[in-house]
């Protein structure tokens, strides 16, 4: 095919294309001169050898140290009240509730100085505006989570049930008379509160609960049915319980006080983890509670309700596991350099190094994704699935590189003298409550194709 008959804009664009090929290598040449150029104006400055980059060109980037505690450099992303907060919360809890965490897991006993202690600091119910509350943002929250964690899941659990359950419930559901009777004592840890959903037939279903509510047309509701596994319960002075209201077969929250005739928690004993806080049933027979006092009036009927406490709860929760893995990398780094095997530390070992390195990647991650959800919370930008997706990661990973950590102590990790196998054991349980790893993943699974995968 001769010139003439190629297409005018095929030949302007081959030229273009010989052109740009033959003042690439110009360019690059002049810039490399320049680079050298420059480098040898600053021949008498010092150089760090890190900035050489190789093939002796001079690189402009300066790296900051690493710091092992916070690899990805998540404070530079806090504000200064947020850090402040997290400060206090985590001399707080490394002060007060760590040097006596052992005796309370070895002994399985309610430690009754936590709530009030808490209150003391501002810690419970922090992000409710008003009732002697602080009225922080969700990030806040979550750093707090997070280092009550990073001693025992157990203690953050009280605090969760406490904030974000009980309170969070009745300062979004409950009426002015209810919020001014209970959040004031609450944020003060003067009252225990509990959050009464789970029963013995119906864990990850509460769809087909069967505690029942009916209207005995005096101005009383009877509640009658049982619930298991709850936190708090056996020292709760209020639960919120939720039943299938007999008129509409629709869920509805209602508050019972203890002492309440027909009302017990008794606590379930023996467990093997979460031993630092304690769990219990709950029974109503026949419990015959005033209207006006005890219902949570601004709840719109069905499981919504109790979902919405579930999620900030479940928020919480994102934060508390990565302060407890972090807890057990930071343990099993000073572990792996103190021990020696073969004449050097267990640091000094590949693959000790790696189930380090991998458990502070997924720790770093985590956090990251838990400061993303609180940023997007803090917007009203979050979702359930958000929560699912970060809930299901972290606790996923904590207890996963948990268990991998607790190889570096060998038989070491039995005796509690360390923390690892407190919080390996512990995390199982954080991984399972308030939504399982396989149920959080068919939440997200239904978000993704807009398929239920559950009835």
């Amino acid at each position: 095919m001769s010139p003439q008959s190629v297409p005018r804009a095929v030949r302007l664009a081959s030229s273009s294309r010989k052109s740009f090929k033959c003042a690439l290598p110009a360019q690059l040449g002049a810039s490399r001169r320049c680079i050298s150029s420059t480098a040898h104006v600053r021949g008498n400055e010092s150089q760090d050898p890190s900035l050489v980059a190789s093939g002796g060109e001079f690189n402009m980037t300066k790296f900051s140290p690493f710091n092992w505690e916070d690899p990805m450099r998540v404070e530079d992303n806090l504000s200064e009240e947020e850090i402040s907060i997290r400060d206090n919360a985590r001399a707080f809890c490394q002060e007060q509730l760590l040097p006596k965490v052992t005796e309370m897991y070895r002994n399985e006993v309610w430690d009754p100085t936590i709530l009030p202690g808490l209150g003391e600091m501002g810690l419970l119910g922090p992000t409710i505006d008003g009732h002697g509350c602080a009225g922080v943002n969700n990030v806040s929250y979550g750093l707090i989570t997070r280092e009550l964690e990073r001693v025992d899941s157990g203690y953050r659990s009280i605090m969760s049930v406490q904030s974000s359950l009980c309170m969070g419930a009745i300062n979004q559901f409950g009426t002015d008379s209810q919020k001014e009777k209970f959040l004031p004592r609450m944020a003060k840890g003067e009252l225990v509160g509990c959050f009464g959903l789970t029963e013995p037939n119906h864990g990850s279903d509460p769809s087909g609960m069967e505690t029942v509510v009916e209207d005995d047309g005096d101005g009383h509701f009877v509640l009658n049915g049982s619930k298991t596994w709850i936190s708090s319960s056996p020292y709760a002075d209020v639960a919120i319980i939720w039943a299938r209201a007999k008129w509409d077969n629709k869920v509805r929250g209602f508050l019972v006080e203890k002492g309440t005739k027909g009302f017990s928690c008794p606590p379930i004993k023996n467990k093997l983890m979460l031993r630092a806080s304690v769990t219990g049933s709950i029974f109503l027979d026949n419990v015959r509670v005033k209207a006006s006092d005890s219902f949570l009036s601004r709840a719109k009927p069905g499981l919504g309700a109790p979902f919405e406490c579930l999620n900030s709860a479940r928020f919480g929760i994102t934060w508390g596991a990565i302060g407890a893995l972090e807890a057990c990398i930071a343990e099993s780094r000073q572990y792996a350099l103190d021990r020696k095997q073969f004449n050097k530390p267990l640091a000094g070992f590949q693959l000790q190094q790696k189930k380090i390195a991998d458990a502070s990647t997924e720790a770093s991650l985590g956090l990251l994704a838990s400061l993303q959800l609180g940023r997007a919370k803090d917007a009203g930008t979050w979702s359930p699935e958000m929560v699912s997706l970060v809930k299901r990661n972290n606790c996923g990973k904590a207890v996963e590189h948990a268990r991998k950590l607790a190889e570096i102590f060998g038989g070491n990790a039995a005796s509690d003298e360390y923390h690892i196998g407190r919080h390996m054991a512990n995390l199982h349980v954080v991984n399972t409550y308030e939504g399982t790893y396989d149920i959080h993943g068919l939440i997200l699974g239904k978000g993704l194709t807009g398929v239920a995968a559950f009835a």
